[in-house]
């Protein structure tokens, strides 16, 4: 970990672990810590020495400016998937949609924040219910009340649906021994997939035709936008755009009827 990354974390160790500001810090920096404080940040080092990303050992995370639990079933929220939601609320205000689609909802920070910040209706579901378990207590706690369904994309729901919105698995097998050691402390069906990393979407573009959704917002991986463009064309859809994000990498799929 660079010298910078590094010593921006051991700040967050202070403020998120154990509440102390950079303020308190400044203040009684040269005052003796108890040995209970030393122990856990023994702890947090030998942890995150294996690899262990933090979010895991704090249990939670920020994500566009609120806090979500996190657990190893669930994907760590990251600010790239912004760039998602923001899609979804310019498709949602387009299409005049009502209700919204979360699928592999994960930490359910999409569904969550399309509740609290706009007036639509979300569904949110996962293949996996430890993953559903922590959606529905990030959106108890954060005051708001989404419909939950546990299966495979959209086989569980059987409403109307008019958009549908993803963060899927889009990682190449192939490109496991190049990520960062942190990545694989993450659950693996929700990274990786086959077909150069673009079978889920595949299915999920495919899957959001048949359900005859008017608009889907899915998260994809770099290098995959000319080839997921060409196969939601072919698959029916009228209009589809690839958005990309700051470093000027593929990253969202938006696609309409």
């Amino acid at each position: 970990m660079p010298y910078a990354e590094a010593d921006a974390e051991s700040w967050r160790w202070f403020d998120e672990g154990l509440g102390w500001g950079r303020a308190r810090i400044i203040a009684h920096g040269d005052e003796l810590v108890s040995r209970e404080i030393e122990n856990q940040i023994d702890i947090w080092f030998n942890r995150r020495k294996d690899g262990e990303p933090w979010a895991y050992i704090l249990g939670w995370t920020f994500w566009r400016g609120r806090r979500f639990h996190v657990t190893p079933a669930t994907l760590i929220p990251r600010p790239e998937t912004e760039l998602v939601l923001e899609s979804t609320v310019q498709l949602a205000m387009q299409i005049g949609a009502k209700h919204v689609v979360d699928v592999g909802t994960g930490t359910g920070i999409l569904g969550i924040t399309l509740a609290l910040e706009t007036p639509v209706e979300v569904t949110a579901t996962d293949i996996s219910e430890d993953a559903l378990t922590v959606a529905r207590k990030n959106a108890k706690e954060l005051g708001v009340n989404l419909n939950w369904a546990c299966g495979n994309l959209l086989e569980p729901v059987i409403d109307t649906i008019e958009l549908v919105v993803s963060n899927p698995p889009y990682v190449d097998f192939q490109d496991e021994a190049t990520l960062q050691r942190e990545l694989s402390f993450e659950p693996r069906s929700a990274l990786f997939a086959s077909d150069h990393g673009m079978e889920v979407v595949t299915k999920l573009i495919k899957q959001s035709i048949e359900k005859n959704a008017k608009g889907l917002v899915v998260e994809i991986g770099s290098g995959q936008g000319k080839h997921l463009r060409s196969r939601a064309v072919r698959m029916g859809w009228q209009t589809v755009d690839i958005r990309q994000d700051i470093a000027k990498h593929d990253r969202v799929l938006i696609a309409r009827r």
